[in-house]
């Protein structure tokens, strides 16, 4: 086999904006076939919007290739995206039956692994959608979206509703999944709990660009580190029960760590502009230059991103 066919997912120079600078840039991201990836950055660093590509929900002309085909043009079969939007939408919170939605998505051919999830997700399909919380039908959402098997599966932010225990178990039946089918999952979150060794590979995206990529197994210097020093002060404070209860998760110190980093400069670079604009605005005050109108403003940008910031699709 090929490295190509051992791969999942094979972007490579993605860049992609919605009329003004971009969200994704120069991105480059390949995950092999069986891998569990978390997908971590601060909130708008592009993790949904990168998602939905690989989904095949947005058109780009860049290499995004997903199980061998282009994400958009050949809708590749095996693909599930699971996301937020799904609970919020008015169709879902009408009076139906669980049962009805399990048989629209043809939860017949599968009985058993529907047992399953209904038992791991632990909802009645005896509910009507109408009637229960946005946690219980999130937990639904994750039901409907797992019954038939899946080659290639993208979460995004789906188990932000979850309570420990049903969270938990997914998890566990998610790992299965991989193993055993050699399934893949790219899941992107913000929250670390419980996670453990769970994960295959990390990426860490960074205002649209993905700066670190590791084998969690291997190669993983920041998060070895980590575990050191946690293993170090463990030593120090077992005979402290309040401090030793209260020591976080070495994953969850190494990403806390990368979003600081990221706040600091994204706060940094903020500054900068304001500093400029302010400049700007008052050489205009000042007589020094002229006013730009929103025509002048187009086309600064058309000269520093071209054709793209009219055809975001069309590089």
């Amino acid at each position: 086999m090929s490295n190509n066919e051992e791969l999942a997912i094979d972007v490579e120079d993605l860049t992609f904006n919605f009329g003004e600078s971009p969200v994704l840039e120069n991105v480059t991201f390949k995950l092999q076939k069986g891998a569990r990836c978390l997908l971590v950055g601060a909130n708008g660093a592009g993790k949904s919007t990168l998602l939905t590509i690989l989904a095949g929900k947005r058109m780009v002309q860049d290499k995004v290739l997903v199980l061998g085909m282009d994400a958009f043009k050949d809708s590749p079969l095996g693909v599930t995206y699971l996301g937020t939007e799904w609970a919020n939408n008015p169709v879902v919170k009408g009076d139906v039956l669980v049962s009805t939605l399990i048989s629209n998505m043809k939860g017949g051919i599968y009985p058993e692994r529907v047992k399953e999830l209904i038992q791991i997700m632990d909802i009645n399909p005896k509910w009507r959608m109408h009637q229960i919380s946005d946690g219980e039908r999130r937990r639904v959402q994750l039901v409907l979206g797992l019954i038939k098997p899946w080659t290639l599966l993208l979460m995004d932010e789906i188990t932000v509703d979850l309570d420990v225990l049903v969270r938990s178990d997914l998890l566990e039946f998610l790992k299965k999944e991989t193993e055993e089918r050699n399934a893949t999952l790219l899941y992107a979150t913000h929250i670390f709990d419980g996670l453990g060794d769970w994960p295959t590979h990390i990426t860490h995206i960074k205002r649209g660009k993905i700066v670190a990529s590791h084998d969690f197994h291997n190669n993983f210097p920041e998060l070895d580190n980590m575990m050191t020093q946690q293993l170090l002060i463990n030593k120090q404070q077992l005979t402290n029960r309040q401090l030793y209860r209260n020591m976080g998760s070495p994953l969850l110190k190494v990403v806390e760590q990368w979003l600081r980093e990221d706040l600091r400069e994204l706060r940094l670079l903020q500054a900068e502009e304001r500093k400029k604009a302010e400049q700007e605005r008052d050489k205009v005050l000042l007589g020094e230059e002229k006013p730009k109108t929103k025509w002048d403003i187009l086309s600064d940008n058309v000269d520093k991103y071209g054709d793209k910031y009219y055809n975001y699709w069309d590089h």
